[in-house]
């Protein structure tokens, strides 16, 4: 494996031809970028101005509008706890940007890896990194077959599973 961090991250993205698959199996998530927005949110202020995430949204439209499928399979205990309550009311952004986003409550996923990870290609894992605090801290990449086939055959369990993001908000919200 090799960790990838910052722009080559973002890289992975860019070098996509077909697919982009990210599997989310945590309940909350400490992005620097988030936190500010996270709080308005608890405080119950609703945020228009998504400057701090418009990056991301560009690099999703970008991959998207050159045939790349985003999607992602976010595994959420029931009731949503506070991070993903914000994660569902900004997720407009993303399908904008063209990401396919379903949802898969927890007690009906079974068997889960430990870890996020992002599938490229149906070739390339990059496992999510954290540092002793749990922010992020980039992605070990690798292309072993092994590794690949057990997350698409996660990846193709959980899709089935998963609620489209507009069902999934109408009964939760």
């Amino acid at each position: 494996m090799r960790l990838l961090q910052g722009q080559a991250f973002w890289d992975l993205f860019r070098q996509a031809e077909r697919s982009a698959f990210h599997l989310e199996t945590r309940d909350a998530y400490d992005v620097d970028d988030e936190n500010p927005q996270l709080a308005r949110f608890l405080e119950g202020h609703r945020d228009d101005d998504y400057a701090w995430f418009q990056p991301w949204l560009d690099l999703m439209k970008d991959a998207t509008n050159r045939g790349v499928e985003v999607s992602r399979v976010r595994v959420v205990t029931v009731p949503l706890p506070d991070y993903h309550r914000w994660l569902l009311s900004i997720t407009p952004e993303n399908q904008c940007a063209g990401e396919d986003i379903r949802y898969v409550p927890r007690h009906l996923a079974g068997e889960l890896p430990s870890d996020d990870w992002w599938l490229y290609d149906d070739s390339l894992v990059a496992f999510n990194v954290v540092d002793p605090a749990g922010r992020g801290a980039g992605v070990a990449a690798t292309d072993d077959p092994h590794i690949v086939a057990y997350c698409r055959s996660v990846r193709e369990r959980l899709w089935q599973l998963g609620t489209p993001y507009a069902e999934f908000a109408h009964a939760t919200l």
